[in-house]
């Protein structure tokens, strides 16, 4: 028997560049039955697939920390309320340990006190509430909860941020005085022996308090067989470190670098600082989205209303939600009325009216009246759960593009490292100075310029910070890309084509034309308002699809319909009845010709109406012909606005149907499509895409992610039309939240700004290499500089990514 894959999505501590990426992805594969690592330097994430049978979440973490990481882990402290002996606390804690993602649990059957540590993207506070519940103990109330591992990566931030406040403290009066004293400021004290000490006892505490991390991380990547930028920074601040060094001890004359190697170590620490913050925001968008979810919800317990935490709201209890408030699950209504604002999932604008039998969705807005409704998902089955867990699979995928700089990472530093020893050769050996101290002088600080300058880290996040926020941008637009594969096939699409049924049309009849006769007894607005009356009254008892139309108009104009007598049915020909004493025919033209109903000046009018793509409907009173009525599919709101923006981007449109070609066609010449597939079955539809593939087009299917999957999975992008609670079942690289056409041109020019800015990204990260690095080796660039290039450098790329947030992305 075939044993499922699972799938981890671990948060990784203590990653600084693109080789720390591949170090990790490496031991991960490392772990037997690991069948794919994928691990994303922005998010600060690790996507595993495994088989269950064989590795296990000890292992992996096992396998990361050896490697010189951590795994971000929660702790959650609860309070046990029924704990009666030490049996109960064993086996409360066994509880807690069989669930996945718990690293261990400790209780104290004295205290009731009990300690969980967990990896959060795996198991969640509630899960455990939930655990102890099934157990049969009762834990104290929760206080609203926060993001376990926000929390964790805002203490990295604090850290980083003492560490540079603490660089800087050193680091100002050293750089100040050694550049007074070279300006000849303060006078012959400077140049006493004791201010090199001075210097030396400034220099230390940044050399080994705020830069000992990379002394550490660098000694790990080498112990596993790679280097990163921690060797490069260890090893750049440490020649002009211990060259300082061997002067003030006197195996050397000259002047000392103490300032330099203090001054590299804090605009490293600066620009870390600056680059954790800002790769933060880049999953700003996420963020909002888990925030969305109220942290209470009122529940109906006995009667009475109850206050709980939202994430221990269960399946069938019955929840209210005031105006104002949020939906703290998705659930359908089963009391009141009101309006939801659902922007924040589907990027709809508009409020949605609700009803009792209505779908609502949890974290959307209650606008008006007030809503009891029955939880139907709940935790991580919900639509918002699973729209964050579809966007962060994404930000963890790799596109195509990103292959170049992996590959490039992975012997760049070694390549650097070796670059840094030529350098020093050839300026020590065949470009001496006039002095010999003067010749080690130049070589070594045009070496360490050479380890500075050098910044792999721009080239590992040039593609993840910009699939990150792209996604998430998506996200907020209602526009769900489900891998960085997904963003680079959009952004070459040359044809879009879209299913009919239920896609550009509404999927329901409606009536579109009303035609008077001039021998019916009534006319003008009034006469159709009558002709509607009568033709809905008798369509009333009918369940055919074309008659509900005609019944719905009448609605709409809130006509009054009465019962009709004498109903029948005639098959394949439409209805009869007797509605206030006067005999009314409903059908086709076979029916009034059965019935020898003159056609008088309506005689063209079923060729008139089929040539646009419509159903004529015959209406005769007492044997004279009433009218005609047209009734079609009707174009979607925007689908109009929809092809033209197509269009704008310079992309072909069509459609695909298994509509008769006249009807096809008619739809065709009103949105003005250039290709129109008529008569295609559903089994037919995928061949139809591979046709147009072979003519050399990149094709994007747009389609309901059911009838249409096997055209969605052949097309080169397939885009799913969903609905806010379902958005996740569509198999589909690019779901559409609502049924709103605008997310088609949106998805494809965000696909094409992200890719545009992941070029923009590696661009600078190659072309800043490529010149850089010789400059260092040439002499013309200060370890200084270097630094604060290399720092400059990564703020740059995150920065650009950044920008994807604020872009006004009009279909």
């Amino acid at each position: 028997m075939t044993v499922a894959s699972k799938q981890y999505n671990l948060p990784i501590l203590g990653m600084t560049c693109a080789n720390c990426v591949s170090t990790v992805e490496r031991n991960l594969k490392k772990v037997p039955g690991v069948s794919h690592a994928s691990v994303n330097l922005s998010s600060e994430r690790a996507a595993v697939e495994f088989d269950p049978t064989q590795a296990d979440l000890q292992g992996m973490l096992a396998r990361i920390r050896k490697a010189g990481y951590d795994v971000a882990s929660g702790e959650a402290q609860l309070r046990v309320q029924n704990l009666s002996d030490p049996a109960d606390a064993r086996r409360l804690q066994a509880a807690w340990s069989g669930l996945d993602g718990v690293l261990q649990a400790n209780v104290n059957p004295v205290s009731g006190e009990a300690r969980i540590l967990y990896v959060p993207t795996i198991v969640s506070e509630s899960e455990l509430r939930a655990a102890a519940k099934a157990a049969g103990f009762e834990l104290a109330a929760a206080a609203a909860g926060e993001d376990v591992e926000a929390g964790v990566r805002r203490s990295e931030i604090q850290k980083q941020r003492r560490l540079m406040w603490f660089s800087v403290l050193f680091t100002l009066p050293l750089f100040t005085l050694s550049m007074g004293r070279d300006f000849g400021l303060f006078g012959h004290w400077a140049h006493a022996a004791w201010v090199e000490w001075l210097f030396f006892a400034l220099a230390t505490p940044v050399q080994f308090i705020a830069g000992w991390s990379y002394y550490v991380n660098g000694f790990k990547s080498l112990r596993n067989g790679s280097a990163n930028m921690d060797v490069l920074v260890a090893l750049g601040s440490s020649v002009a470190y211990f060259y300082s060094v061997a002067i003030l001890l006197g195996l050397f004359s000259g002047h000392g670098y103490f300032e330099t190697s203090a001054t590299i170590i804090t605009l490293i620490r600066v620009g870390k600082y600056l680059e954790v913050n800002a790769r933060g925001r880049t999953g700003d968008a996420i963020r909002k989205l888990v925030g969305l979810q109220p942290k209470l919800a009122r529940v109906l317990r006995g009667g009475q209303e109850v206050e709980i935490p939202s994430a221990d709201v269960l399946v069938g209890d019955h929840v209210v939600v005031r105006p104002g408030e949020k939906f703290p699950a998705d659930g359908r209504i089963i009391e009141g009325h009101s309006s939801a604002d659902e922007s924040m999932i589907s990027g709809e604008s508009l409020p949605v009216s609700k009803s009792p039998g209505d779908e609502v969705i949890g974290a959307t807005l209650n606008k008006q009246g007030r809503i009891v409704f029955e939880a139907t998902k709940v935790g991580k089955a919900t639509a918002l759960a699973q729209i964050v867990r579809l966007v962060e699979d994404a930000q963890s995928s790799r596109p195509p593009i990103q292959k170049l700089g992996d590959r490039i990472s992975e012997i760049f530093v070694p390549a650097v490292i070796l670059i840094a020893a030529i350098t020093f050769s050839a300026w020590y050996f065949f470009f001496p100075a006039s002095a010999p101290d003067a010749t080690l002088t130049r070589a070594l600080i045009n070496t360490a310029a050479v380890l500075l300058i050098a910044c792999p880290c721009a080239m590992g996040l040039a593609t993840p910070t910009a699939v990150m926020v792209g996604s998430g941008r998506g996200a907020e637009m209602g526009v769900l890309i489900k891998s960085g594969e997904a963003l680079e096939q959009a952004s070459g699409i040359s044809v879009v084509l879209l299913d009919k049924t239920g896609t550009l049309t509404r999927g329901q009849p409606a009536v579109t034309d009303i035609l008077l006769s001039e021998v019916a007894a009534f006319g003008g607005s009034a006469g159709e308002a009558e002709l509607l009356r009568l033709a809905a009254s008798v369509e009333h008892a009918s369940e055919h699809p074309l008659g509900e139309a005609i019944v719905a108009a009448a609605n709409e104009r809130e006509l009054a319909l009465i019962t009709p007598g004498h109903f029948e049915a005639l098959t394949g020909r439409g209805v009869a009845a007797e509605v206030d004493g006067q005999q009314v025919l409903i059908g086709n033209l076979r029916l009034m010709n059965e019935h020898s109903v003159a056609l008088g000046n309506l005689a063209t009018a079923g060729e008139q109406l089929h040539a646009d793509g419509k159903t004529a409907i015959y209406t005769a009173v007492n044997g004279t012909l009433a009218g005609v009525f047209g009734v079609a599919d009707t174009l979607k709101d925007h689908a109009h606005e929809v092809i033209n923006s197509l269009h704008g981007m310079g992309l072909k449109v069509g459609m695909i149907t298994g509509d008769a070609r006249g009807v096809a066609e008619a739809v065709g010449r009103q949105l003005g499509l250039d290709y129109v597939l008529a008569e295609v079955l559903p089994e037919e539809k995928a061949a139809e895409v591979t046709k147009l593939q072979a003519a050399g087009h990149k094709v994007a299917m747009v389609g309901d992610g059911i009838n249409d999957a096997p055209a969605l999975a052949q097309a080169d992008l397939g885009i799913a039309i969903g609905t806010g609670t379902d958005v996740a079942m569509a198999t589909a690289p690019v779901v559409l939240m609502t049924g709103d056409l605008r997310g088609v041109p949106k998805a494809i020019a965000l696909a094409k700004r992200t890719l545009r800015t992941i070029k923009q990204n590696l661009f600078w990260a190659f072309i800043y290499n490529i010149l850089l690095i010789p400059a260092a080796a040439l002499g013309f660039l200060s370890p200084i500089l270097a630094a604060g290039a290399m720092a400059l450098s990564d703020i740059f790329v995150i920065g650009n990514s950044l920008r994807l947030r604020k872009l006004p992305l009009k279909g």
